[in-house]
């Protein structure tokens, strides 16, 4: 086994991620600062760095472990399961000469075909994805998850929700405040009413860099955060294809497809605050999905036929 001196890189993807986070960032930055200096007069600027420092915790194992308990919903592999993970994963990585032992195998109690890169050190896949594929077909969906943390992909998506989390927060509670007042509105206005309108007013002062700064003036961000993580997918397609697991990845993708055709798209998924950052796909119901072509722009994984053709230069060396 051959070990590269490189273990980790950070792509055009991943950097072109964060770059779109930034907004959000920004204002994230703003609010924490302010709500720090309205309870603790003065020390504003120490909030805010606490809040800075705090995305290092995304790579801080206990916290991953975590992470991956209780928001992605994953459990160690049962002794039986890690028998047959570790031979693989052990290949993978020797074929990419990276060390193996710095990532954490879990599992996810899923029926459906799925598999995910989170943090700095998850990789995850699903029960059915266990019990159902190949050896090679493990593989590569394995090969391909460890193409998002080693091209930065998987780091990247998680602290930009983690840094988005707080102008969502206070875009909720504004949200909240200006339903509580119009409700209150109804009736009399009293005294209680104006001071809630007064709050209200206050917090979406607070929360207009993000929410109207963005939205009037990067109304693509969304658009272009989905096409950015499509791209990556292609990307961590290629680590896996180049690393020789290209036929047994396009296998994989056939069967997701066929699935697809019985039971609905299969499309990526983010959780709120910390998600599911780098997944082959995840299932959602037939009526929840995004439909036409705006669908299909926020789409984070490329179509079937995408990956298929990105594939076929590495199929044909076979």
């Amino acid at each position: 086994m051959h070990l590269a001196k490189r273990q980790r890189s950070i792509d055009v993807t991943a950097m072109v991620q964060l770059l779109l986070q930034l907004p959000s960032f920004l204002a994230s930055l703003v609010i924490v600062v302010v709500l720090a200096q309205l309870l603790f007069p003065g020390m504003g600027w120490v909030g805010g760095l606490l809040w800075l420092v705090s995305g290092a915790m995304a790579f801080h194992r206990p916290t991953e472990r975590a992470l991956a308990r209780h928001l992605l919903n994953l459990r160690h592999p049962t002794p039986r399961e890690l028998s047959r993970l570790e031979p693989l994963w052990r290949a993978v990585t020797a074929r990419t000469g990276v060390e193996g032992r710095a990532y954490e195998l879990w599992i996810e109690d899923s029926d459906h075909l799925n598999a995910l890169a989170a943090a700095g050190h998850i990789v995850g896949v699903t029960r059915f994805s266990l019990e159902q594929l190949s050896d090679g077909q493990l593989a590569a969906v394995l090969a391909h998850e460890l193409g998002h943390h080693v091209r930065g992909h998987a780091w990247s998506s998680l602290l930009g929700q983690w840094y988005a989390v707080p102008g969502r927060l206070a875009w909720a509670v504004v949200r909240k405040l200006i339903r509580l007042v119009t409700v209150i509105g109804h009736g009399r206005m009293g005294f209680w009413a104006a001071v809630l309108f007064l709050v209200a007013g206050t917090a979406v002062l607070l929360v207009a860099l993000e929410y109207w700064f963005v939205t009037l003036t990067l109304a693509a961000a969304p658009y272009l955060l989905a096409a950015v993580t499509r791209r990556a997918e292609v990307r961590a397609d290629h680590h896996a294809a180049a690393a020789g697991f290209g036929p047994m990845l396009a296998e994989v993708l056939h069967m997701m497809q066929a699935a697809d055709r019985e039971s609905g798209p299969v499309t990526a998924s983010a959780l709120s605050g910390c998600g599911r950052t780098a997944a082959m796909g995840t299932r959602t119901p037939a009526r929840g999905r995004a439909q036409g072509i705006l669908g299909r722009l926020l789409s984070t994984h490329p179509d079937y036929h995408t990956r298929l053709h990105h594939l076929a230069p590495y199929l044909k060396q076979r």
